[in-house]
């Protein structure tokens, strides 16, 4: 069972990110605060569940959640500033947007910078320990799948669809041959080091 709070008398907002390791797309994050009575037997760690039960997770978060957010950092932010520093930037971005001042955050990993003066833990595989945090991972995942899916429809021969930006071997491919899109991030090793010269 994952824990409904670490402080009972404190705001709290759980914050995750989707899509660091992408070789392409934004990286989405997602901030939840969550009724300190909230339990569910679906809500757990996105990664731990299927398509379709992380879609219906993503139902009940939003409609059961005190207030919750979803925010990107682009390809040429990410690029700009490098992706450790966006993955924070779209979990500020995230917070910015909820409707109530959480008192304190739960940070998924094991870094963050500072928000706001708010005292913040970071908690290493949080979203397999904290529900908040879980909840903020079932929507960054599925915000940014949506994403996906999308720009998929303009740039079909990546593949987006099945991986998801991610360096699938047949993404890793389409990029050899088509060259990188607009939604790639250049800054990164879009190709083994013998072939990446040639896209630039």
């Amino acid at each position: 069972m994952l824990a409904p709070f670490l402080s009972e008398h404190l705001i709290e907002a759980g914050c995750d990110e989707a899509g660091r390791g992408c070789l392409a797309g934004p990286v989405f994050a997602a901030a939840v605060i969550l009724p300190k009575d909230f339990t569910h037997p679906l809500l757990n760690d996105s990664k731990q569940l299927s398509k379709k039960k992380r879609y219906a997770a993503r139902e009940i978060v939003e409609k059961e959640a005190l207030a919750w957010a979803v925010a990107q950092v682009d390809p040429a932010e990410i690029d700009e500033i490098n992706i450790l520093r966006a993955s924070f930037l779209a979990m500020h971005r995230a917070l910015d947007q909820l409707k109530i001042r959480p008192e304190q955050l739960l940070i998924d990993g094991n870094r963050f910078h500072p928000y706001r003066e708010i005292p913040h833990h970071t908690i290493i595989k949080g979203d397999g320990k904290y529900l908040s945090i879980a909840a903020a991972s079932i929507l960054a995942k599925t915000y940014r799948d949506d994403y996906m899916l999308r720009i998929h429809e303009d740039f079909p021969h990546y593949r987006w669809d099945s991986n998801k930006g991610y360096p699938a071997k047949i993404h890793r491919a389409a990029i050899a041959e088509h060259g990188p899109s607009p939604y790639h991030r250049m800054s990164f090793r879009l190709l083994p080091d013998s072939s990446q010269g040639s896209l630039f």
